[in-house]
């Protein structure tokens, strides 16, 4: 038995609160109990990335000169980046150590669950693997990019109460905002589709997406990296009351280093609370991946100021702590003692200059130095 003592349990979903020992029971097996007063502190649920291509996280981004039309715009202009020895070194790498990157990434800023939009190939699996991946989910690419599963049969495929996730209206032409239509059309808009940038759509089609009972993937800092603009912050405000909105970071390629970058861009492009951004990474997104993540946590000092502000400009390093199931991920090395009293093997890592204590499986892919893994992440 693990037991946090005198740590605030913070709540997005309601606003509480509460300052008491949280026990944490990582079963059987275990060598011995561990307790730590963490006054002063507080514990939240661990954040869900509900949009990200892992394995594309190490490729560096296409240089632009403006911004696209769509998407498609922005695909047809790629090949031409490959060519760039950076480009083609990154894609040259195994698929295994570009998504175990992709997963680093997130676990590493407290995302410990994440949808990766792409197959995988069986190589997200296993309990070494350092994010959960939201198996249950299916998805297509793109009406028009001719990449993946082809739309109609997947999702036809898919079971009504599995999310089908599908990138939709990526753009801000007449292509775009006529994407809801055409799947209207394919009969592929119902209750378990999830629509993944939805920049093109106007009010009438954000109706039309709550009536079916569909849902939004909001990834700002990719939408604006392409496009120059991203959901209109009424239009974001309609799907969160409806409980049918969650944050992406999409892959470095095109978005934010990280979930705790990308929710600093939605803070500045809404009119969300800290508490509601909150949300669409915590409830809304399990909800949407049909995720459980009852057992995963993030440890962060306590701030002065209003309660939710904690995560305002906070850093990965920062992270006092990343639990996933039950079990520390990354710690400061003072917590060093709650990965030896499971059993847990952990390494000396630096993460952005600061030491911290990394669990040592979750370094090892097939295998690569852990500088070779993730920027800003190395052995002492």
């Amino acid at each position: 038995m693990v037991v946090l003592r005198n740590i605030c349990v913070a709540s997005p979903a309601d606003g509480s609160l509460v300052v008491r020992d949280l026990c944490l029971d990582p079963g059987a097996g275990r060598v011995r109990p561990f307790a730590k007063d963490l006054r002063d502190h507080v514990v939240l649920p661990a954040l869900v990335n509900a949009h990200d291509h892992l394995h594309q996280n190490g490729v560096p981004p296409l240089p632009q000169t403006a911004t696209f039309n769509n998407s498609y715009e922005w695909a047809a202009a790629f090949p031409s980046h490959v060519q760039n020895p950076a480009v083609k070194a990154a894609l040259a790498r195994p698929l295994s150590v570009r998504l175990w990157q992709g997963a680093l990434k997130n676990t590493l800023c407290g995302a410990t669950a994440v949808m990766h939009h792409d197959a995988s190939h069986g190589l997200c699996e296993g309990a070494a693997f350092p994010v959960r991946v939201a198996s249950r989910c299916t998805w297509a690419h793109s009406l028009h990019q001719g990449y993946g599963p082809d739309v109609l049969a997947s999702y036809r495929a898919t079971p009504a109460h599995v999310p089908w996730f599908i990138h939709l209206a990526e753009g801000v032409d007449e292509l775009a905002s006529g994407e809801l239509r055409e799947l209207r059309q394919l009969g592929c808009l119902g209750r378990n589709t999830v629509l993944v940038h939805a920049v093109g759509l106007d009010d009438a089609d954000i109706a039309d997406v709550l009536q079916a009972g569909a849902g939004v993937v909001w990834c700002p800092s990719s939408n604006l990296s392409l496009l120059g603009r991203t959901i209109a912050p009424q239009r974001l405000r309609t799907l969160f009351a409806a409980g049918r909105l969650a944050l992406g970071t999409d892959s470095r390629l095109t978005g934010a280093r990280d979930m705790l970058a990308e929710l600093a861009v939605a803070e500045a492009h809404s009119d969300f609370s800290p508490r509601e951004l909150l949300q669409l990474v915590t409830g809304h997104a399990r909800r949407m991946l049909h995720i459980a993540t009852a057992d995963d946590f993030i440890i962060v000092r306590e701030q002065h100021g209003e309660p939710f502000d904690m995560l305002k400009g906070l850093q990965r390093a920062q992270l006092r702590a990343v639990i996933r199931n039950g079990e520390p991920f990354i710690t400061d090395p003072d917590l060093e003692d709650w990965f030896t009293s499971l059993g847990i093997r952990c390494t000396a890592v630096n993460l952005d200059g600061q030491p911290k204590l990394c669990r040592s499986e979750a370094l090892s892919p097939a295998r690569a130095p852990a500088g070779a893994l993730e920027p800003g992440l190395a052995l002492q």
